[in-house]
């Protein structure tokens, strides 16, 4: 069905695993996948069923530092190995790989990037609803929270925007994120726990009250927060594909 691209001697493979439903892989990464020798994924922010049969190595870099994990794809590509760099998600969002690649390819090493569900998109299917909606939000802000890695955000300014607003790594802070986002308190909010994982929940409020839910739910991580009209999935209007002719 599709052409076979040959292994690359001197080349690393950093493959986007998807949201967290092992069949959200693409075709490229999960081929990879299975001719490499081996796999050095991102803990558990990856669904085990997707690395179970696989004849490569496993190595969980969850407490690996990043000159460990360098030394292992240089030793094992040196060695003639085949070598894929499992993240969760898509690598290009909140992914670190930029660090990774760029010692790799200061020894000479050629890095590609195969592409992952975004578990933005995930939480998007399970709200059963776009990111854009006519008449609704023509726009898409991503974004996180201030925290141990980030040391001021920009929520506050961004949601004056009006956008669709999606905010990772923060849901051990949904308070102080409701708190600085300047819309309405009856603005509708979700918050997507695990998205497209067999423990997925869903919760949806506004800014008055989401914190308060999600709090109950216990739910402190691996969470995507979408704030903004999509959430409510009405006031819309038809797209001029579908308009009346």
């Amino acid at each position: 069905m599709f052409e076979k691209e040959e292994w690359k001697p001197q080349k690393v493979y950093f493959v986007g695993a998807g949201p967290g439903d092992p069949e959200l892989i693409t075709l490229k990464g999960y081929r990879l996948l299975k001719e490499a020798d081996l796999v050095i994924y991102t803990g558990s922010l990856i669904n085990r069923d997707l690395l179970a049969g696989l004849r490569a190595e496993l190595v969980d870099s969850s407490t690996l530092s990043l000159e460990e994990i360098t030394e292992r794809m240089l030793s094992s590509i040196r060695s003639g190995k085949r070598v894929v760099r499992l993240h969760s998600g898509d690598p290009s969002l909140y992914g670190a790989i930029l660090e990774q690649m760029r010692p790799l390819e200061e020894n000479g090493i050629e890095v590609e990037v195969v592409p992952g569900v975004s578990s933005l998109f995930a939480a998007a299917a399970a709200l059963r609803t776009q990111l854009t909606l006519k008449g609704v939000s023509e726009s898409l802000i991503i974004t996180r929270p201030a925290g141990m890695t980030l040391e001021r955000d920009e929520i506050g300014d961004l949601s004056k925007h009006g956008s669709t607003m999606a905010v990772f790594l923060g849901a051990e802070r949904i308070r102080e994120i409701v708190a600085s986002v300047r819309l309405p308190p009856d603005t509708p909010v979700a918050v997507v726990y695990h998205a497209s994982w067999p423990d997925q929940q869903v919760l949806t409020g506004t800014l008055g009250d989401i914190a308060e839910r999600v709090e109950k739910a216990g739910i402190n991580k691996s969470a995507l927060i979408i704030i903004g009209g999509v959430v409510r999935r009405d006031g819309f209007r038809r797209s001029h594909l579908y308009r009346s002719r």
